[in-house]
């Protein structure tokens, strides 16, 4: 399957090496046209005098057209001297294109292959236009590990990080993508059909995987959520809403933004999932302690299948399989995972 192994940067390295090849070929022009004028200063024909520098010039060893006389000598062992050495260079920078080039190419996509093998949890992210570029950037600077897929081999070509070069519809290609080990799937191709089969897809290989598309459309909203998708963003009604709550309620939004995209803030906003085997499963807030252990304030409880539990009160309970939406510090956050999983002890953690 193929894996770009070159990186956006790299793209100026061939041109440095057609540039100095470029170089090496007109000095070795430059010499054989000046060796051709000077054999046609010491008297000679114009095919002697070419025939004369090239053979001088490539080493053949044919022998000289007629006797030369001391000044001919001495021009022609400058000739060779300045010749050889533009061949060399031209050959040298010639066989330095193809082999680093390919080499680095070579040695690039296998170690982009290693690296998606070793991709555990990570995001495969279909499409590097505008809008996956926009993904790719906030989920990294979430520390979140993102494959990106896309055609074009020149888009690819310019992914800093893990990608493969391919059709996003294609199993093998999802696949070479590590979509077995992925934790989230996110399709943002320009087209409602690709988007629909790509999320087909996608479903048929993975059931249970998070899967998060793009549609242009309100109309294909259900087919999208039918074909498998879990969520199902519309990038401009979602820029509409966005700057509308600029303009409306600017410090809430822009309070939204630093908790949940700011990475350099103490405090994040973060949702922490309760496994079926919690030891928080069935208790109440109030006796688990979530906030007495862990530090986090809770914002928000959810039920599966049920909408959200704003501001809950201590009485809420807590169920396997719930979803809470909490504040907090990286370490307070750990804490309330730590207590989620089973991994923190009872009265261990923040004390009261």
């Amino acid at each position: 399957m193929p894996v770009s192994g070159r990186r956006g940067q790299a793209g100026s390295r061939p041109v440095r090496h057609s540039r100095r090849l470029g170089l090496g070929l007109a000095s070795l022009l430059l010499v054989l046209a000046g060796g051709t004028l000077g054999y046609v200063a010491f008297g000679y024909g114009v095919l002697d005098a070419v025939f004369q520098a090239v053979i001088t010039v490539s080493t053949v060893g044919f022998g000289e057209v007629r006797r030369f006389g001391t000044g001919q000598k001495v021009f022609t062992i400058a000739l060779i001297l300045t010749g050889v050495g533009a061949a060399a260079y031209s050959f040298t920078v010639a066989v330095e294109t193809l082999l680093e080039g390919d080499l680095a190419d070579e040695f690039g996509r296998r170690r982009m292959e290693r690296q998606i093998r070793q991709a555990r949890d990570h995001v495969v992210l279909c499409g590097w236009g505008r809008v996956g570029r926009a993904i790719a950037g906030s989920l990294r600077s979430s520390k979140v590990e993102v494959v990106v897929i896309d055609s074009s081999a020149e888009r690819a070509g310019t992914v800093e990080g893990p990608v493969v070069c391919g059709d996003a519809t294609d199993e093998n290609v999802l696949r070479a993508a590590g979509i077995d080990r992925a934790a989230a799937l996110i399709t943002a191709l320009n087209g409602d059909a690709d988007n629909l089969y790509v999320t087909l897809t996608a479903r048929s290989m993975r059931p249970g995987l998070f899967i998060v598309s793009r549609t242009a459309s309100e109309s294909a909203i259900g087919k999208l959520l039918q074909a498998g998708a879990n969520r199902v963003v519309n990038p401009q009604d979602l820029g509409g809403v966005r700057m509308a709550a600029l303009a409306t309620q600017p410090h809430v939004a822009e309070f939204l933004d630093v908790v949940m995209h700011d990475g350099s803030l103490e405090f994040r906003l973060e949702q922490v999932d309760v496994p079926p085997s919690s030891p928080l499963a069935g208790q109440t807030l109030r006796s688990a302690r979530v906030h007495a252990r862990s530090g986090a304030l809770v914002l928000a409880l959810r039920h599966p299948g049920q909408q959200f539990r704003t501001n809950p009160p201590p009485e809420a309970q807590i169920g396997a399989g719930d979803v809470l939406v909490v504040i907090g510090n990286a370490q307070q956050i750990d804490a309330l995972r730590a207590l989620a999983t089973g991994q923190q002890q009872r009265g261990a953690g923040i004390p009261d």
